[in-house]
């Protein structure tokens, strides 16, 4: 493998923004915008956790960056920059040479220009593990407008962005390839659950109507179920999800028709890096008008409901349903199910 400054200097300089200092510093320099708070995040992805070894490598990067920028989106943030931490197994793993970084740092670049989200700073390192891809990524709001996770009050209407389940049915998609055993589905619509898992899509343009509108609000990123669950617990509150009106694509849709199981794979698979928000019943009309001309569709699929109350999921009968496991358990691929 090239030397870290050859890496660095061949692959990652052309993506540093001025801030970055051209990559040849130990620090960067960020001043904040006037009249703004800065907002941090960080996620790390692991080959064979959260991507298959062989997956293309732009896909790799626009993955470690999307799942970065989700975040920073919902919290009503607007992308500014990012630091990169590379630890790559070296010789033993000839997967990470030069033409797979080269590809790994145009998928990556592909976003961050796309985003505004330049690269700062970061670290390249060897590793006799797994590779190891972490990110923090730091985005601007109008100071004290970030919206949190824990603020839903009572009565307010939830909402999700896009579709749910793509991903983590794309995932089960993959996998059955794998063991030889593919799902007879039509080619277009298993290359869009495919798509969906290899390259999430940051709900940045909702950053504004978030703001604006909601009161509390996460990104989707280990099961609607279970980060639901997560985002009402912080304010003690229930609600009732009418299970009927989750968003599903037309391609997951025909999935669950072939494995009807795939639904709550849907429902709690993760990866799907969408927007939960609640959003209070006055603002709503606003909320479902402004997200569309923002180009992102977004569904109301429940309510928040009175402190102690459960968390209800309604079929179309209107029965709860339950899940054994609401949210992705982070495990090595060979032990995802089928």
């Amino acid at each position: 493998m090239p030397r870290e400054f050859e890496i660095i200097a061949r692959h990652f300089a052309p993506l540093a923004g001025p801030e970055g200092l051209g990559l040849v510093d130990d620090a960067a320099r960020l001043v904040p915008t006037p009249g703004h708070d800065l907002i941090l995040t960080t996620d790390a992805i692991v080959s064979g956790v959260h991507f298959f070894c062989d997956d293309p490598p732009a896909t790799i990067g626009h993955k470690a960056l999307g799942v970065n920028l989700s975040d920073l989106a919902a919290k009503g943030a607007r992308p500014r920059a990012f630091l990169l931490t590379l630890a790559l197994p070296g010789t033993i793993d000839a997967r990470c040479d030069d033409t797979w970084l080269a590809a790994f740092a145009a998928g990556l670049g592909a976003l961050a220009q796309s985003s505004g989200c330049a690269l700062v700073g970061g670290d390249t390192v060897a590793t006799t593990g797994p590779l190891v891809i972490s990110i923090t990524a730091m985005g601007e709001v109008p100071t004290g407008r970030m919206v949190k996770r824990g603020g839903a009050e009572q009565g307010d209407l939830i909402y999700v962005s896009g579709t749910i389940g793509d991903a983590a049915i794309g995932l089960q998609v993959l996998l059955a390839d794998r063991n030889a055993a593919p799902l007879a589905m039509a080619d277009d619509l298993r290359a869009h659950l495919i798509a969906r898992y290899h390259v999430p899509a940051p709900r940045s343009a909702l950053a504004e109507a978030l703001r604006l509108h909601a009161r509390a609000a996460m990104d989707i990123s280990d099961g609607f179920v279970g980060d639901l669950r997560k985002m009402l617990a912080l304010s003690g509150l229930g609600a009732t999800i009418n299970l009927e009106d989750v968003p599903l694509s037309v391609a997951a849709r025909a999935a669950i028709k072939l494995r009807p199981d795939f639904f709550v794979t849907a429902l709690t698979g993760g990866d799907d890096y969408e927007v939960l928000a609640a959003v209070p019943q006055e603002k709503s009309a606003a909320f479902e008008r402004d997200c569309p001309g923002h180009g992102v569709r977004v569904t109301r699929v429940g309510q928040v409901t009175e402190p102690g109350a459960p968390v209800l999921f309604l079929d179309a009968q209107g029965q709860a349903q339950t899940f054994a496991k609401g949210s992705y358990e982070h495990e090595s691929m060979s032990q995802k199910s089928v």
